[in-house]
């Protein structure tokens, strides 16, 4: 009998485990309930029949059935496990009784109740991440047109900053205060800076260009390429300390608009420096190639023309990273909340801002350094040209004195 009925559990697939009391034994005691790996829902009572055809005596029977249900408010990994009791044969049954039912519950399938607790995480993992994405495509944008045609969507700034936009997109009804969401809602936000960055929060990958477009339209001093780079935020009320960094991502207790703010200015901050260094890097191996150049050949073709064009952008760009980006400005969110603060100083860190700016800083006077150079070569190139020019023009003159000096004494060459 018991053989038929742990080959029935093992065909339903039920995680059980029976404690058999009787009165003619001590009960023995409970053992160790282990939680399955996967969640189990029970329902749908059934009925298992004894015969009476067994050589002991009727005793009574306890069922005891385990359950694992996964709980996330007392921790990751922990589980709980109640115990039921399912039912119980009386011990004053007939001896010439023939069957006893005895009610235990079948499990429904995970295809109807959907998958464990693993299936459960990844999905509350993937609700509560939010992609951050940042674009550059020009180096300036006109923010007051921007604002003026899309009123409904901009957020009143919370700081002196005015070096950027918050556009507002989807329910617009929807505040993101405090302890509120943005993960899993359709609410998405655009954070436009004037030196040409644009950092889109909850957009999905096939609508990123048409927002990028309401941009376009405003923006000035177009790139041949546009950059682009992308981040994560996610979200876990239930995080114990108000942030947590990863690879590639940060965790927030919660994601609202000074934290938009917060996350899109260093973002638009690196992907603008990006672009920068880049510019730098280039005029760095242009000089390179003169360097080796002047090496072999002892002497270069540069014309001043085009070295006072490289002095200008040098020039610009290093403007450009210190007063359009605002690279060294604390934002006055942090000043004023701590917790923001250490939201800036982590992806500072995390985005090496500081240590690029200082590699940016070296480039620049790499690039000066051989301006300086050049400029000597040229100037001295000058210098000589001029000098030889005077030579010259003595000596015409010295010339013409002579002549002059000869038609007066009456002379005459043969």
């Amino acid at each position: 009998m018991w053989r038929t009925i742990d080959a029935h559990l093992k065909t339903v697939r039920l995680p059980v485990r029976t404690v058999l009391l009787s009165h003619h034994q001590n009960p023995p005691s409970l053992p160790s309930l282990e939680p399955p790996d996967s969640l189990h829902f029970l329902s749908l009572s059934k009925t298992l029949t004894t015969s009476s055809s067994t050589p002991y005596p009727p005793s009574p029977i306890l069922a005891f059935t385990t359950r694992c249900i996964n709980s996330v408010a007392f921790g990751r990994g922990r589980n709980l496990v109640p115990v039921r009791c399912i039912s119980s044969i009386s011990s004053s049954a007939a001896p010439n009784q023939q069957r006893t039912a005895v009610g235990w519950n079948e499990p429904v399938t995970c295809s109807e109740l959907g998958d464990g607790g693993k299936g459960t995480n990844i999905e509350e993992d993937a609700r509560q991440s939010i992609p951050v994405r940042a674009f550059l495509f020009s180096t300036s944008v006109d923010l007051k047109s921007l604002v003026e045609q899309n009123k409904k969507n901009f957020i009143p700034p919370t700081s002196r900053m005015t070096n950027y936009v918050v556009l507002k997109f989807g329910n617009l009804s929807q505040v993101a205060g405090l302890g509120s969401c943005i993960s899993g809602s359709n609410c998405c936000y655009m954070v436009v800076f004037q030196y040409g960055s644009i950092v889109l929060f909850n957009v999905r990958e096939h609508e990123v260009d048409e927002y990028l477009n309401l941009v376009r339209k405003h923006a000035s001093g177009l790139l041949p390429e546009m950059r682009k780079d992308e981040y994560e935020v996610r979200e876990k009320p239930t995080l114990n300390t108000w942030m947590q960094g990863g690879l590639d991502y940060i965790m927030l207790q919660f994601l609202n608009t000074d934290g938009i703010r917060m996350i899109g200015s260093v973002l638009g901050q690196s992907i603008a420096l990006d672009y920068y260094g880049r510019q730098v890097d280039g005029m760095v191996a242009e000089f390179t190639d003169i360097n080796r150049g002047m090496e072999k050949t002892g002497t270069f073709s540069m014309d001043s023309k085009k070295l006072f064009q490289i002095v200008g952008k040098a020039n610009s760009n290093l403007a450009d990273v210190i007063l359009k980006l605002g690279l060294f400005e604390r934002s006055d969110i942090a000043w004023k909340d701590a917790k923001y603060a250490q939201i800036w100083e982590y992806l500072r860190d995390e985005f090496e801002l500081t240590q690029r700016f200082a590699s940016l800083d070296f480039k620049l006077k790499f690039v000066e350094h051989n301006i300086r150079f050049l400029q000597e070569i040229l100037q001295n190139r000058k210098s000589d040209f001029l000098e030889w020019l005077i030579i010259v023009l003595i000596s015409v003159e010295i010339i013409i004195s002579v002549f002059d000096l000869v038609q007066r004494s009456g002379f005459k060459f043969l």
